[in-house]
């Protein structure tokens, strides 16, 4: 049933209204009201039965109908010039035993032009496993042995290359989390292979997918390499070039297509990673436009989430942080994260929390993260658990929910005695600066805290996963945790 739910939840409201309103001129009453029911989320199951008066039996056979309907409808949706071309394919064999020799011949000819158009490889592999047949006794026949066999060993090579691709972004999702230098030295190792392997060809397809490493790798790994240079020494804006001339030449290609988006994201990770705001600007608004469907379907060859953080820095340093909220409301209204996809899933929540704090909103904010320590198990990851709670006391602090507050610093400087206060001096500093604004001691409890943040300020912070970090420390800061008005403040 959860599966059905979810399913109803993600699909668009365009999808949603083409099924319900194709149930309701079928006849189909009761799908059509378990449709709307499921995607509303305003009823229980008993409820829904007691309303179309059905017994179990019945409810889970009109669901099973309801479930087969809407598949039925997303695969139509799927035909396009491709699925024609993959139909033809699946029926080469068919051919080459009902069609004369010539025809079938020609007709693969024209099928083998029209996948190189789409970039096909697997494709290509039937149809020059089927010329390889035809031409048995011909002198075309090694030719063909030979396209197919490359192709075969591209096709391989490109599947390993994905696959090798999609390991490095979920290493870097953990090295974010975790901060250890074995993610660091596996994340190298991961890239050096991916560029191993793809100038083994000399293809368009893995040079595309190993830019997105490299890149990437540039900009939040390998930091201290040569500003603006990736790691073959090709300027980043050249390969942003090459790449953009890739994807317009194969305009056709389905992966292609939305890997549009992944190379906006990352040009646009470019010019604010070296401050060129104004270019960054001119790619801001289509990605953030994007962000739901590049958090759900882009985390195979980025790390989507980051843009999150880098969204809440341009909006700190545009002073318009307290926009975020109502956008949210509406760009992410149909958005489900992945709860299994850990690393973005936390990401998610914490922007939606840091968001709900600029509004004022900390009782939302205090909800968004409550509900993640309760459904995720952070004990991998201690300095990680350690800055969502500091989150979490920020929002207790300025609630006045003094016993909440209390309990929670409590867990907190139990886990820094663990970890070691020398590892963890911003959290110790921050969590000591809400103390200070909560406590009853009224007299210089504004210098006070504007003397830590002097020292927060100075710290140099080590670990990549630092939300804490995009708490901005203003005069509405100290103001908010100390809750009083600043002639008192300064008494």
């Amino acid at each position: 049933m959860a599966k059905l739910k979810n399913i109803i939840k993600q699909l668009s409201i365009q999808d949603f209204d083409a099924i319900y309103h194709n149930l309701a001129n079928s006849n189909a009453d009761k799908s059509a009201f378990l449709l709307k029911a499921m995607r509303e989320r305003n009823m229980s199951d008993s409820q829904i039965m007691d309303t179309l008066q059905v017994n179990t039996n019945a409810y889970y056979t009109l669901r099973s109908r309801l479930n087969q309907k809407i598949e039925e409808y997303l695969l139509q949706q799927m035909e396009s010039p491709r699925t024609d071309l993959l139909k033809k394919v699946a029926n080469i064999n068919e051919m080459i035993f009902s069609k004369k020799k010539a025809i079938s011949i020609a007709t693969l000819k024209k099928l083998e032009k029209e996948l190189l158009d789409y970039d096909l490889s697997n494709e290509l592999t039937m149809v020059y496993k089927a010329l390889k047949k035809l031409n048995v006794n011909s002198p075309e026949y090694f030719s063909y042995t030979q396209l197919y066999n490359q192709h075969i060993s591209y096709m391989l090579a490109v599947d390993e290359i994905e696959d090798a691709v999609a390991n490095y972004f979920k290493i870097f999702s953990e090295y974010t989390l975790s901060g250890s230098q074995d993610e660091v030295e596996k994340l190298n190792l991961t890239r050096d292979r991916i560029n191993e392997k793809c100038d083994s060809y000399e293809s368009h397809r893995p040079y595309v997918y190993k830019s997105c490493v490299n890149i990437f790798h540039r900009l939040f790994i390998d930091t201290n390499a040569g500003d603006m240079v990736n790691n073959e020494g090709e300027a980043i804006e050249d390969t942003f070039e090459n790449i953009d001339k890739i994807l317009e030449l194969y305009h056709r290609d389905a992966i292609y297509a939305h890997l549009q988006l992944v190379f906006d994201y990352l040009k646009l990770e470019y010019y604010h990673h070296y401050k060129v705001y104004y270019k960054a600007g001119s790619f801001y608004e289509n990605v953030n436009k994007a962000a739901p469907v590049m958090l759900t379907f882009c985390n195979i060859f980025t790390y989507p989430s980051q843009f999150l953080y880098t969204k809440i820095d341009r909006h700190l340093r545009l002073e318009t942080e307290k926009e975020m909220y109502q956008e949210n409301i509406e760009l992410y209204d149909d958005y489900l994260p992945d709860i299994e996809d850990t690393p973005n899933y936390i990401n998610y929540i914490l922007y939606r929390a840091i968001s709900c704090y600029y509004a004022k909103k900390y009782d939302e904010a205090a909800r968004w993260i409550n509900n993640l320590l309760n459904e995720l198990s952070m004990k991998k990851f201690p300095h990680a658990m350690l800055e969502i709670k500091t989150l979490l006391a920020l929002q207790y602090c300025c609630m006045r929910d003094f016993e909440l507050f209390n309990q929670l610093t409590n867990s907190i400087q139990r886990q820094i005695r663990i970890l070691g206060k020398e590892n963890c001096e911003d959290i110790v500093l921050f969590v000591k600066m809400l103390k200070t604004g909560i406590s009853d001691v009224k007299r210089d409890k504004y210098i006070k805290i504007s003397g830590m943040i002097e020292k927060y300020q100075q710290l140099k912070q080590e670990r990549g996963f630092s939300p804490t970090r995009y708490i901005r420390m203003d005069e509405n800061f100290k103001l908010t945790i100390a809750q009083q008005d600043p002639a008192v403040l300064h008494m």
